[in-house]
């Protein structure tokens, strides 16, 4: 094929290093994202990205996060622990991680995906209950985990028992308690 490749989903051509890409080479999808972060169309309005590689102290990502899923952009919150995942010290990597998880299971649950949600929100739950219950630590940072991992289960059984979509505004689960 003349050295370009075809994509999938559009007519448009791809030369094969005509990749999007940061300040630093790495490869980076520029185009805009909607709230609940998919990809939109090059040129269209989309919703601020999250600054990616922000070193927080916990209480900036809790409070950040916490922000972004009030707002309905759970995507976008699980960008922002994400970064605590990262940058963080070691033994708190996987309560990160478990955070993500949840913030991605309500991402898939908004966006009509019901089994991808169900099951990163039981993930989550798990990593954050096991964390939790090696640590010692159930409230990390004020943040309450038994009641986030309840939320999440009861919200996975929901999505998989006729919810088509969940609103993500809602549904945001309140990480210090509601």
């Amino acid at each position: 094929m003349d050295g370009r490749e075809r994509t999938e989903r559009t007519d448009r051509h791809v030369e094969p290093d005509a990749r999007d890409r940061d300040e630093d080479g790495r490869a980076r999808n520029a185009r805009p994202r909607d709230g609940l972060g998919r990809p939109l169309p090059y040129g269209t309005d989309g919703v601020e990205r999250q600054p990616e590689g922000l070193v927080r102290t916990p209480e900036e990502t809790v409070v950040e996060a916490q922000a972004l899923l009030d707002a309905g952009k759970p995507f976008h919150a699980h960008e922002v622990f994400e970064d605590a995942w990262k940058s963080g010290p070691d033994e708190e990597r996987t309560l990160w991680r478990g955070l993500a998880q949840l913030a991605v299971g309500l991402t898939h649950s908004a966006r009509g995906n019901p089994t991808g949600g169900a099951r990163l929100l039981r993930r989550g739950a798990g990593v954050i209950e096991e964390w939790a219950a090696g640590t010692g630590r159930a409230r990390p940072y004020g943040m309450e985990l038994g009641g986030l991992a309840d939320w999440a289960r009861e919200l996975a059984a929901e999505v998989e028992h006729g919810a088509a979509k969940v609103d993500a505004a809602a549904r945001a689960p309140g990480l210090r308690g509601r």
